[in-house]
């Protein structure tokens, strides 16, 4: 082999491992904007994930507190009714009382 075709074939030899070192690094880039991708892509899926964890535990909590104050609310209008039952008994018990204090006091000046 003749020294021209020494430095042919290195020539060849270093412009390959060029292009294989070219190859490698758009591959690498290739890679490293597929990882990001993907993690970016991660990262979203988890946000979605815990807001509709959060918005369900949110609207099972808010349908636990809507079902307390019903009861709630139904125990306090019971005890209104109860309350205004007896007090209409008491205001009846009073008005009879002071009507017969009245005659009472008419019968007296008459």
């Amino acid at each position: 082999m003749s020294r021209t075709d020494i430095l042919s074939e290195i020539k060849k030899a270093e412009a390959e491992a060029d292009a294989r070192v070219e190859k490698a690094e758009a591959e690498k880039k290739i890679a490293i904007a597929d990882a990001r991708r993907d993690s970016v892509k991660r990262i979203q899926d988890a946000e979605a994930e815990m807001r509709s964890n959060y918005e369900s535990t949110i609207a099972a909590e808010q349908s636990a507190l809507d079902e307390e104050r019903g009861k709630l609310l139904a125990e306090g209008e019971k005890q209104a009714a109860a309350v205004e039952k007896s007090s209409a008994k008491k205001i009846k018990k009073a008005n009879d009382f002071l009507i017969e204090k009245f005659e009472r006091t008419i019968n007296v000046a008459s």
